[in-house]
């Protein structure tokens, strides 16, 4: 697809791609969510669902919605425990196999979110991003994308940049297609869920090359 096409299926043919796919998958998925739902409420208690803020398309902030994996585990001091500890085996799972996404669908269908982008990350990382690694932001993000399918938490920070900013600059209907039949395989033989050190993945803390940036 020439750069011509591309700027044709990212303005008027991949939204309305998203939300047919969105609105495919919600109906034929309500079984599993009531499923999921009920079994969060019985092992982890409430609230079922996770919301936070994101940050979108343009930085614009909205708010992101998953099942909840973790308990709400506190210290003496009232601070949540670290992630290793509240992340229990059925948290483990629906991460591994990606249920915990599927609420996910509800900020596509809102516009919040595409099929296929940059995944949105905390709201507290926008001062540590380069100018490079903003370009992330030029497109709405996605409920998986190219670093995803790439190595998700297993892959380093810059490198997850590098691939959400090549993936900005090449956005096509082939390139997105080859992503979501990607993700399907890779959420049946559950790889990259976790990083090498940590239960999911080390904060980000900026890049060197952002500290010396003047």
């Amino acid at each position: 697809m020439n750069a011509a096409n591309g700027d044709i299926y990212r303005r008027y043919i991949k939204r309305t791609m998203d939300l047919a796919l969105g609105l495919i998958a919600i109906v034929g998925l309500i079984p599993v969510f009531f499923v999921v739902a009920v079994l969060i409420r019985t092992k982890l208690g409430s609230p079922v669902f996770f919301k936070q803020e994101r940050p979108g398309v343009n930085e614009e902030i909205f708010m992101m919605y998953k099942f909840r994996t973790m308990t709400q585990g506190k210290d003496d001091k009232g601070e949540l425990l670290p992630d290793s500890v509240r992340l229990t085996k059925f948290g483990s799972f629906l991460r591994s196999t990606s249920l915990d996404e599927l609420p996910g669908l509800f900020n596509i269908l809102k516009g919040d979110m595409a099929i296929v982008g940059p995944r949105p990350l905390l709201v507290q990382y926008l001062p540590l991003y380069n100018n490079h690694q903003k370009r992330r932001h030029e497109v709405r993000p996605g409920l998986s994308g190219l670093a995803q399918v790439s190595g998700r938490n297993s892959i380093s920070w810059e490198d997850k940049f590098n691939r959400d900013v090549k993936y900005v600059d090449n956005v096509s209907f082939s390139g997105d297609w080859n992503i979501i039949l990607l993700t399907i395989k890779k959420v049946f033989i559950r790889e990259g869920i976790n990083s090498e050190t940590n239960a999911t993945m080390e904060p980000f803390r900026g890049t060197e090359k952002k500290r010396v940036e003047i």
